[in-house]
């Protein structure tokens, strides 16, 4: 395993207005008739300036990580810290054997260059956990020495039982594929699926070389702020057919929050409604997941942001 990276985490904040913008003339957010075709006009010209090139269509523009799950981990907490910060360490060989392969979308095939298990490897890992004294490298072990003890209020006293602090656990490497969401729709991509002896399913390292993947084109939004009273979307967390559940960015004391569509035959424009506090109120951003239903199964259709005009991914789990 590498040397442990440097985390820095920053908390999300986002300005939340309590009054009407200088976007236009403001949209109460007590009328959701005005608030609605405030976003319509807005998802109408979003969807209208989406014109990506060629690629799009034939390339591969994954839009979700290239660290993907297939199935229900079955996360304790210590396992999803180690997980999102990418801690592991191998229990066996990982072979440096290169495979061709090809992606399988729903309108053909690409053929494209791929990455070995070995290389997989070396990107999924990120490092070891901090180091954690007096507590146990794998869960379930007891910590060396008996109790940790810690100074308190009134002197040392013994610390309530701790989980393990622990790298997840390397025990096989096979190749497979697994289903990603990209600008052609769901895919099925080649990828080297990690056994890891904690999680009740592999992780997959998705295999394409960096070389053939298309990144993802620049958004062109109306170049004014969103309406008083309409929200963006921050990503998706997750797309069955028609149903579509999407992260809204709202602030702290926002309330009536309301998921808001917009449907073409080419593009979905997503955003939401909200009503805003008048009182005194922290700028945070919080992430409130939402739930809209198609009129038809979203296909290849991209689904954009009302605000940045960008195309929305899949959350990372």
């Amino acid at each position: 395993m590498r040397r442990p990276a440097l985390l820095l985490v920053l908390p999300l904040l986002i300005t939340v207005g309590c009054a009407p913008t200088d976007a236009g003339p403001a949209v109460g957010s007590s009328d959701p008739p005005q608030r609605s075709a405030a976003f319509d006009r807005r998802a109408a010209e979003v969807a209208e300036a989406w014109r990506p090139d060629a690629t799009w269509r034939s390339g591969y523009v994954p839009l979700q990580g290239p660290t993907v799950l297939v199935g229900d981990p079955r996360f304790t907490p210590d396992t999803e810290a180690a997980f999102r910060a990418g801690w592991y360490r191998e229990q066996v060989p990982i072979p440096p054997t290169r495979v061709g392969g090809e992606i399988r979308f729903p309108d053909g095939r690409l053929t494209v260059p791929l990455v070995n298990a070995a290389e997989a490897y070396r990107q999924l890992d990120q490092g070891d956990p901090e180091p954690c004294p007096g507590r146990p490298k794998r869960p379930g072990l007891p910590s060396p020495g008996g109790p940790t003890v810690e100074p308190g209020p009134d002197g040392w006293a013994t610390s309530a039982p701790r989980t393990a602090c622990l790298a997840l656990t390397v025990t096989g490497v096979t190749f497979g594929a697994v289903p990603v969401h990209t600008s052609r729709g769901e895919a099925q991509v080649p990828a080297w699926l990690f056994t890891i002896e904690e999680l009740a399913t592999p992780v997959a390292r998705l295999a394409v070389a960096s070389t053939a993947v298309t990144p993802v084109p620049e958004p062109a939004a109306p170049p004014r702020p969103l309406p008083d009273g309409l929200v963006a979307a921050q990503d998706l967390a997750e797309v069955d057919g028609a149903a579509l559940t999407v992260r809204l960015g709202v602030g702290a004391c926002d309330t009536g929050i309301t998921p808001l569509v917009w449907e073409g035959p080419d593009a979905v424009v997503v955003g939401g409604g909200v009503t805003r506090s008048t009182g005194v109120c922290p700028d945070v951003l919080k992430l409130e997941p939402v739930t809209v239903t198609l009129t038809a199964p979203l296909g290849a259709r991209p689904v954009l942001d009302v605000f940045t005009g960008g195309p929305l991914s899949i959350a990372a789990r």
